[in-house]
């Protein structure tokens, strides 16, 4: 802060001018409160990465990679952890906060539990995370089903619908690597380094890096696939507020975990945001949350959309991919403090806010990205509109700020769409899990 305001560096001023930032940042309630002037808000599409989940990998196949045992998670691999699920409530009491001061729900009673539809992938830690949601939402006072598919195959909504071009994906991603991709350890040769003193790699990856086909689709060979995974694990420890030789064997510090997930975010942004990926796998999404807020626009049922007319909140829990395919699609990117840019921890949400001007009647929409800090995970720190998680508002293509004419942002929702990777029917198979 410029010595000009007058703020030392007492113990006390510095709590005054987090709170005073905290209220710079934290979303706005609408009308008089502060908010968009004469606008209402009267829906929202909240897109969530599950909450803190344990490795994928089961200890067997990591601990053949490093020098000494990972550690025990007490969950099956992939599973949401009982802190993860406690964030996720966390998160979803301050959507309640925020959702009732800018005028979208109620403050208390279980009216507008029927008007909430939340939408889970099939694996147990996103079903976990939207139960953990559908008891935080309303305060745990009222019930909120979570839909789910359940007839055993991957639910199109999240996997993606139709059958991508491998060739084409290939011919994507090296685009982007360019003429020596090899270049690529040079540059994260610090973030690679780094993350070799933690794990002590016992077996190494392939050195060459690049991109090859993977049965009906591609992977990223050379050190950065493995790498994402590793660096993503270390992340999954810190926010799960592991400690001593849990926590990369006592061997990760703040500043290394935030070196290493340089690599994470290569990763992502390779073979996740890359657009022909990216759409391949996002597009069915896209479509439906499109649909959605055509819905809520026009008062009446429109094909495809999640929900019910008259809804106020869609909650959909997914993966990091996710959110992901949704920034690469519509040219999206956000950097929050103490994350890589255009990283999706844990809990994360891409936020579509969809507002009426009351003189007109005219709609626009609104994006923002958030997550908790990595401090609010790691010490399960309670959020309020004062206390807020980090956010950052985006705008769509073809709009300028961060309100966007909905016929506008409707326009460039739908040109970032690919047809040919839409499925109809997606949303009318689902049932309570």
């Amino acid at each position: 802060m410029p010595a000009a305001f007058g703020i030392t560096s007492t113990v006390k001023d510095k709590r005054l001018v987090i709170l005073f930032a905290a209220l710079l940042v934290a979303p706005r309630p609408a009308g008089s409160a502060g908010g968009p002037d004469g606008l209402e808000l009267k829906y929202v599409v909240i897109v969530s990465r599950h909450g803190v989940r344990s490795p994928t990998w089961d200890n067997a196949r990591l601990n053949a990679y490093s020098a000494e045992p990972w550690p025990d998670w007490g969950v099956l691999p992939g599973n949401l952890t009982p802190h993860g699920r406690k964030l996720i409530q966390i998160m979803g009491a301050y959507y309640h906060e925020w959702l009732t001061r800018d005028g979208l729900l109620r403050s208390d009673g279980c009216d507008d539990a029927g008007r909430i539809h939340i939408r889970a992938d099939r694996d147990e830690r996103t079903l976990e995370t939207g139960r953990a949601f559908a008891e935080s939402l309303l305060a745990g006072r009222c019930r909120i089903d979570v839909q789910a598919e359940t007839d055993g195959k991957a639910d199109p909504l999240f996997s993606g619908a139709g059958t991508p071009d491998s060739d084409r994906a290939l011919e994507a991603v090296r685009e982007r690597l360019g003429e020596n991709p090899q270049q690529l350890i040079g540059r994260y040769q610090a973030a690679l380094d780094t993350l070799e003193s933690i794990v002590r790699i016992k077996k190494e990856a392939a050195a060459r890096v690049g991109v090859a086909p993977k049965g009906r689709w591609i992977e990223l060979t050379g050190p950065f696939a493995l790498g994402s995974t590793f660096s993503e694990n270390l992340l999954l420890e810190y926010v799960d507020g592991m400690e001593g030789p849990d926590l990369g064997w006592g061997r990760l510090t703040r500043e290394g975990l935030y070196r290493v997930l340089e690599i994470h975010a290569l990763y992502a942004d390779f073979m996740r945001r890359t657009p022909y990926l990216a759409r391949a796998r996002g597009s069915n999404l896209l479509s439906h949350i499109l649909r959605s807020l055509e819905q809520a626009a026009a008062g009446r049922s429109v094909p495809g959309a999640l929900g019910r007319p008259g809804d106020l909140l869609l909650v959909l829990v997914g993966h990091d991919t996710n959110l992901s395919n949704l920034s690469g699609m519509l040219g999206l990117s956000w950097n929050l403090t103490g994350y890589q840019p255009d990283d999706t921890p844990p809990g994360g949400a891409m936020i579509f806010s969809l507002w009426r001007e009351r003189s007109s009647g005219q709609y626009s929409l609104r994006l923002r990205y958030v997550a908790q800090t990595l401090e609010q995970m790691r010490n399960s720190e309670p959020l309020s509109l004062t206390m807020p998680p980090e956010g950052q508002d985006l705008t769509l293509p073809g709009c300028n700020g961060t309100g966007c004419a909905w016929q506008v942002a409707r326009q460039s929702l739908q040109r970032a769409i690919d047809p040919d990777f839409v499925e109809a029917g997606a949303s009318e198979r689902p049932t309570s899990r």
